[in-house]
């Protein structure tokens, strides 16, 4: 008898009775793959239906929303503070937590150095299926761990699951994701089946024993978390650990949390002992910025509450190709093709026929149109081999029209601009009229991109 199969999509988990070029539930393209069938084994004469009540998080009695305590969902500290303001204040008991990241970044370093923490007032169990009980002790001496906490080197789930009922952990690290299987199925580990079940037995436990628990989730070659958009789904945070291997310095970025805001950043520096906060990010982002060099503009950025200057470099250089060589890095590469269809349209600087690179520097990724402005300024600065003054910090979205448009958080920027020495600060004219410019500041205002670089230049 021929073995059953079934098709799904690998970005979201969608299963399909055939195969199709697109996923009708994500929209993705050749994400839709065949395998076989997971079956649920079954002892002698017991029931081959899965038990509806698998993966519960409640008692089964809907209630009223002024009976329920609102008491028990309590926050603690993890012990690092840039970890707990990306969770919105703490870990949150009863809490699932997911965390992704490109191989060899800090993830299990960063979960080490927790389990640390809470360990001197907490139980805390660390499963890993990854590594051995001795490689985890290894690399707990090596960061200087204090705290003593339970290891457990397991990936069969029961087993798992025995081991927190038997300990009753008020945190758990799950090392990762990927590796833990059911032998309820049949499919193998890190496979679409698996990955469901193992975390919605997983959800169950936290929601169920309030015990909070963090989850590694590998990441795939776009750099979204491997696996199916269920598992996203049934966690309440998911964290993105961000930054290349080579260099040293580390961002914590929410891309889902149920208890806070998601546009917090957490930035650390990794070094021999481990993970160190960062708690003034701006000032550690313009170390080493070059003084009167073309090609270089200071903006300040807001992620989440907090205010952050960052250096914006640009070159731009005759090509000698006949297709100019353009290539952006730590902003949107549209915006940055968009900012120079407009700086040649409006702004008057015929670099159709040049090669341009724009690089944030210190690996920051910046989304917002606050940076807009400085960008260009960087780019009509190596044009025109003309400096921007260094004191200068420039903040504002720029439009088709080559009009310039008011941000957001508009004083709090201002704030951080002035305490970190600048004097000077140019920013759209339709904004001067909502602040009040800290003591030492000056404000100069444009209202578009000619007259931004014809007042700077």
């Amino acid at each position: 008898m021929k073995a059953k199969t079934i098709y799904y999509c690998t970005e979201c988990g969608n299963e399909t009775p055939k195969w199709q070029g697109q996923c009708h539930a994500c929209g993705s393209w050749n994400t839709i793959v065949e395998q076989p069938a997971p079956v649920r084994k079954t002892r002698a004469g017991a029931s081959a239906k899965p038990d509806r009540a698998r993966g519960a998080v409640g008692q089964g009695r809907a209630k009223r929303l002024s009976e329920v305590d609102g008491t028990s969902t309590l926050r603690f500290s993890t012990g690092l503070a840039e970890f707990d303001r990306v969770l919105g204040g703490g870990a949150v008991s009863g809490s699932l937590v997911l965390i992704g990241g490109a191989p060899g970044v800090g993830k299990s370093t960063l979960l080490l150095q927790i389990c640390s923490h809470i360990a001197r007032s907490m139980r805390v169990l660390y499963v890993t299926g990854e590594e051995s009980e001795q490689q985890i002790k290894m690399r707990a001496e090596r960061l200087g761990a204090a705290g003593d906490f339970f290891v457990l080197a397991e990936t069969r789930l029961a087993d798992i699951l025995s081991a927190a009922e038997e300990i009753g952990p008020d945190v758990m690290i799950v090392d990762s994701i990927q590796t833990l299987y059911s032998e309820e199925l049949t499919a193998s580990p890190g496979s679409v089946a698996q990955v469901k079940e193992c975390a919605m037995a997983l959800l169950s436990l936290s929601k169920n024993s309030g015990a909070t628990v963090f989850v590694v989730g590998h990441i795939n070659k776009e750099g979204a978390i491997a696996g199916p958009k269920v598992l996203e789904h049934a966690v309440d945070c998911v964290l993105y650990f961000e930054g290349e291997p080579t260099m040293q310095y580390r961002i914590l970025r929410a891309a889902k949390n149920r208890f806070g805001s998601t546009n917090e950043i957490g930035v650390f520096e990794m070094g021999d002992k481990g993970l160190a906060e960062v708690r003034n990010p701006s000032e550690l982002l313009l170390s080493g910025r070059p003084l009167g060099t073309p090609g270089t503009c200071v903006v300040c950025a807001v992620e989440g509450t907090r205010p952050v200057l960052a250096e914006i470099q640009a070159l731009v250089a005759v090509s000698s190709f006949n297709v100019p060589r353009r290539n952006a890095n730590g902003i949107d590469y549209g915006r940055a093709m968009m900012l120079l269809a407009v700086l040649e349209k409006r702004g008057g600087l015929r670099i159709g026929g040049c090669d341009a690179y724009i690089n944030v520097i210190g690996g920051l990724t910046l989304t917002e149109p606050a940076a807009d402005l400085a960008t260009v300024l960087a780019l009509a600065s190596s044009y025109k081999d003309k400096p921007v003054p260094d004191d200068l910090v420039a903040i504002g979205e720029v439009g088709l029209t080559g009009e310039l448009r008011p941000v957001s958080h508009i004083s709090a920027r201002l704030a951080e601009i002035r305490r970190l020495g600048f004097t000077t600060c140019l920013m759209p004219k339709s904004a001067k009229t909502t602040i009040t410019a800290p003591a030492g500041l000056k404000i100069i205002t444009a209202r578009t991109v000619s007259e931004a670089i014809g007042l700077v230049f």
